[in-house]
């Protein structure tokens, strides 16, 4: 059996970029949606000399608009959290860039360190919080761009069981490259 590889065997294909489509100027899909946040969250020169930490509430920063989606900035500081609400008619991704957040939903809990990704459709209600010792900055793509963001204060999202997570939860979910879809 040959062990060339597939590129090895039909060549490079950057060598014909007549066959290479143009990238897009906004991203239109999902998988683009991620790709834009992976970007974003590889490139710290476009957002951490923004990011700001405010211990009276969550502090956030619209980083950018295009068509049908914009991209918010938020830092949280130890104990801040969201709330359980949905996102209205938008879709989004959440990034984490830096530090830990723990997501709640009805159906537990899971800490999200650095590079990991959700994705999650319109009605999709969730808490966030920074349940760690140390700060956390987080990405927020949401497409349509988002006009509302219902609170439920009702909701019966399973709470955390431990204590803080200390900054060791970092390696303990260590899912850089895996993306997380969720649906309402």
């Amino acid at each position: 059996m040959n062990s060339d590889s597939d590129l090895q065997i039909a060549g490079d294909i950057l060598e014909v970029p007549h066959l290479l489509q143009p990238p897009r100027e906004h991203p239109a899909t999902v998988a683009e949606f991620v790709g834009l946040a992976r970007s974003l969250a590889a490139d710290r020169s476009q957002w951490e000399h923004l990011v700001r930490y405010d211990a009276a509430s969550r502090w956030y920063h619209r980083l950018r608009t295009g068509p049908g989606y914009e991209v918010w900035l938020l830092s949280w500081v130890p104990g801040q959290g969201s709330g359980p609400h949905d996102h209205g008619l938008s879709s989004g991704v959440l990034t984490v860039l830096d530090g830990a957040l723990t997501e709640r939903t009805e159906h537990g809990e899971r800490v999200l360190g650095a590079g990991a990704q959700r994705v999650f459709a319109p009605g999709y209600v969730h808490e966030v919080a920074n349940d760690a010792l140390e700060p956390a900055v987080s990405l927020h793509v949401y497409f349509p761009g988002l006009t509302e963001m219902p609170m439920h204060p009702g909701s019966q999202l399973r709470p955390a069981a431990a204590a803080p997570v200390a900054c060791a939860a970092r390696e303990a979910h260590d899912e850089h490259d895996e993306v997380d879809t969720v649906s309402a």
